[in-house]
């Protein structure tokens, strides 16, 4: 049961291409959004699909992973932690993120040479 504990599991598709950041000495990281759908009936019996935005992160080889095989609208399977951060942005303002930390990727769907 210990490896349970803040884990999540997602499935979905890019909303752009990934960011690649270079952050210290020789480290970068990869910064992404993907969108998962969830669709069920409502009390009208009528189908509905509601989407929800995920923010992840990706360090070590996963970056040259999404950097070379990634894209706008690829399919993907992301398991990792979430993480809550709280910073300062450029105009004082104090935010609050909310972050999938990718520990293993898979990509899904059809390889960038066969996608329109």
């Amino acid at each position: 049961m210990a490896n349970m504990r803040n884990q999540v599991r997602l499935i979905g598709n890019l909303g752009k291409d990934p960011e690649i950041k270079e952050v210290g000495n020789d480290k970068r990281l990869s910064r992404f959004s993907v969108a998962t759908n969830e669709t069920y009936l409502n009390d009208k019996g009528e189908k509905v699909t509601e989407t929800q935005w995920h923010s992840i992160v990706c360090w070590g080889k996963l970056v040259d992973i999404t950097e070379k095989y990634l894209k706008k609208g690829s399919e993907v399977a992301i398991e990792g932690k979430i993480s809550n951060r709280v910073y300062t942005d450029g105009n004082g303002v104090k935010r609050f993120s909310t972050e999938v930390i990718a520990s293993e990727l898979i990509m899904l769907g059809k390889k960038n040479s066969e996608a329109a």
